[in-house]
């Protein structure tokens, strides 16, 4: 379940949003003091906070800078200020949105849901950037590959072809598509490239830890399989 945070120093205002998450499912918690929130955000995991700039203790947008700090929990600010330049602060300090009190509770509930969507998205897409198969992982953003707890240090071509058929694990993958994905449409060289290149593959990931990973397919290619 869906859990968030609201920060609000008006009372009335905290319970009528969390009575309306509460119809939509989420799960609240709410506060009505700065400290207490940024504390409460320290010590517990939320899926987003509902954070008001004027807050007795520690006001938002010191909350937000101070949060930001170790987390990228979303934010949408909610506020009574209006003005382009609390706006601006609050978007460039590392809020997601900013909705101005008095709001619909409709509109609301739409930005909580467009930034969760936001956040679905772009958490999906860092898991394509991660693969395991076995104790062989890969993390694209960060071009590592370890094998169980050791680094193995890879060539960007030898990293290209690795991630390649990572991506496409249990497919068999002929030297025709490995050259044209990996070495380019304006490679014309012979595909005995591809072969050279698994040799040097296996000969890092493979033969120092006697594991198979890269399996070959008579006639056709290569696959790594995900037994």
């Amino acid at each position: 379940m869906t859990k968030i945070l609201i920060v609000e120093d008006e009372e009335n205002i905290a319970r009528f949003v969390e009575l309306e998450l509460g119809y939509e499912g989420y799960e609240t918690e709410k506060c009505y003091d700065g400290r207490e929130g940024l504390a409460m955000i320290k010590e517990r995991t939320y899926d987003l906070v509902l954070l008001d700039i004027m807050l007795p203790g520690l006001n938002g947008m010191e909350i937000l800078r101070r949060m930001r700090q170790f987390t990228d929990t979303p934010v949408i600010m909610l506020t009574a200020r209006d003005a382009v330049f609390d706006k601006v602060a609050g978007l460039d300090g590392g809020a997601d949105d900013y909705i101005t009190k008095p709001f619909a509770i409709e509109e609301l509930l739409a930005r909580i849901r467009a930034v969760l969507r936001k956040r679905d998205s772009a958490g999906a897409a860092k898991s394509h950037n991660f693969f395991t198969v076995g104790i062989l992982t890969m993390d694209v953003d960060q071009r590592v590959v370890k094998v169980g707890d050791s680094h193995v240090d890879l060539t960007k071509r030898e990293f290209d072809l690795l991630h390649y058929m990572l991506a496409n694990v249990n497919i068999v993958l002929s030297r025709e598509t490995l050259l044209e994905h990996v070495w380019g449409f304006d490679y014309y060289g012979e595909t005995n490239a591809v072969d050279v290149y698994i040799r040097y593959l296996r000969s890092k990931l493979e033969e120092p830890f006697g594991i198979k990973i890269i399996h070959t397919v008579r006639g056709v290619g290569y696959v790594i399989k995900d037994e």
